[in-house]
This record gives structure tokens, sequence and C-alpha cells, in this order.
């Protein structure tokens, strides 16, 4: 359905953003796949990897370990903790704090140098790594020229990001922009007011006063009123993920926000997050998180649907 569109929104589209933050990928995310090589050192530093509330991490490893010897740093913190002789998949819980950082060592069986490899699981509100690969002895050739495919995969998708995020500041502003980049497409913008069905996760760094989603034919947007509850320490969002049932993610472009939620802030702060999505594409619910620049404070909403 079409109604009239929020004045904040509306002025996002016109004006390619203002002050929107323009989210980039996170470092946590990088290649579909990390590769971590151990040397045969005593002095083996640990090496830092993300993990995500909910979201799967996997461990392979090119030697068997024992599981036995395994120490996670923790544990209660883990929805699962499941070791095989080459593999370790790990899902933190609802329990761990965004930014904690906790200790995780394997203990090989052969005996030869390392005997051991020590990682620092990372927290993060909505970033994790999903395989990590760990190996003692020397990789393949065609390991090797796997990984090199991949980082032409990765650099031939920022050439492309680059590509659109220059074509985009070289149109005009206002609706002659949206008719150039294609955003409209004749259809305009669909509307929907989801404050009703859209959930507060617990313990979130701010209240809703309301929810509404938009859709264009080629993007999506959430627009959230914010309100304080309380906190002395002002919040603002810096990053965003859309993320539906099955863990797909759709691709948030910005994050805006129209000032920081603090006590005592005159009324309601806005917060819009637009995403890419096909028309055909982002059917169904999504969950909502917004973090701050240290990511230990949050917004979740659950039960987001687009028009």
């Amino acid at each position: 359905m079409r109604h009239s569109v929020s004045a904040v929104l509306l002025s996002l589209l016109l004006t390619g953003g203002g002050a929107a933050l323009a989210q980039s990928p996170s470092s946590t995310v990088g290649l579909s796949i990390r590769r971590i090589e151990l040397v045969s050192d005593d002095v083996q530093p640990a090496v830092e990897v993300a993990v995500s509330p909910g979201l799967s991490t996997m461990f392979l490893f090119d030697s068997e370990v024992s599981r036995e010897g395994l120490t996670l740093e923790g544990r209660e913190r883990f929805a699962m903790v499941d070791a095989g002789l080459t593999t370790l998949r790990l899902i933190p819980s609802e329990k761990i704090s965004a930014g904690e950082r906790l200790k995780l060592t394997v203990r090989f069986q052969d005996g030869a140098a390392p005997a051991s490899a020590t990682f620092v699981l990372v927290s993060h509100p909505a970033r994790s790594e999903a395989q990590v690969e760990v190996y003692r002895r020397k990789r393949s050739v065609e390991n090797y020229q796997e990984e090199v495919r991949q980082a032409r995969i990765e650099a031939e998708r920022c050439r492309e990001e680059n590509e659109r995020l220059r074509a985009e500041r070289s149109v005009p502003d206002g609706v002659t922009g949206l008719i150039a980049t294609s955003v409209l497409d004749g259809r305009g913008i669909d509307f929907r007011d989801v404050s009703k069905v859209a959930t507060l996760g617990p313990g979130g760094a701010a209240g809703k006063s309301y929810v509404r989603t938009y859709r264009t034919a080629r993007r999506v947007a959430v627009e959230v009123s914010l309100v304080s509850r309380g906190d002395d320490q002002p919040w603002t969002a810096v990053g965003a993920t859309l993320r539906g049932k099955a863990n797909e993610e759709l691709k948030v472009l910005q994050v805006w926000q129209s000032g920081p939620v603090a006590t005592g802030s005159d009324g309601k702060r806005v917060v819009v997050v637009e995403a890419e999505a096909a028309s055909e594409s982002s059917l169904g619910s999504y969950t909502l998180k917004l973090w701050d620049a240290d990511g230990r404070r949050t917004v979740t909403l659950g039960n987001v649907t687009f028009p």
C-alpha cells in the first residue's frame, strides 16, 4: 500500500543521505573463509576470531585435536560447543556480551610442534566469522590457489561497490536523482506501519515509539523512533544488520540517526536503516540489530516486515 512518506525518509532519499553513515563491510567479515597458518614456534601469538550470539563459527583443523585438551573460557556463554576430531563448532548464546574477549585453546593429538593453538574469541553484536581453517602443515598449491581465487572475487566486489558509490555521487539530488538511479523504477515508495508487531529485544539501549518500513524497486528502509530508557550515557547507532529467519542478510547501505538518544533530550530520536533489496526479495520477517561505536550497547527489533 502507498501512503504519504515520512519527511525524514524522503529527505534522505532526495539528498542522498546527508549526515548518514555509509556502512561498509565490517573488517570481521572479510572473506567467507578465514585461513590461519600456525608456526612451529613456542611463542605463537593468539589469533582474534569474531563470534556473535546465535551465529555459528566452525573451526577446521588439518590435524586431529584432543577433545579433553580443549579449554574454552566462559563456556557457559555458549549455546553449542561441538568438538570433533578435526572440527570445532561454536555458537555463542545471548549471555555473551558485545566486546567480550574469551580465550580458546586446542591441543593436538600427535605431539608435533606446535602442540597447541590459542585463539581469542571477540564478541560482536551481529558479525561473526563463519569458517576458520587452521593449518599446522604446509598448505598445498591448490589451497593457495583457492585463497587467491576468493581474494579476486572479494576485490571484484569492492570494485563494483566503489563504482556504484561513484555513480550515485555523480547523479543530481532530488527526485531526478531517484529516477536516474532507478530507485523508484516507476513504482514509487510503499509504506507499512509495523509498530504493533515489531518486538523490542530485552536489555536494549533504548525503547521504541514507532517502527515504519518502506520499499522502492531496489531498496528497503526501516524508520525507528527511539526513546531514552534513563541511561546517563548518550547512545548513537553506527552500524546495523537486517537478518532473516534463515540467517540471510540484506546489504545495509547506510544508517542515519537524527541525534543521540539521551536522558532529558527533547523528545524522540529517529534512526533510518536503508538496505539493498530487489522487489521479489526481502519477504518474510527480519531482525534489525543496531549497535553503537564500541558495540557494547545494542537495540534489537524482531518481526520487522516490509511492504
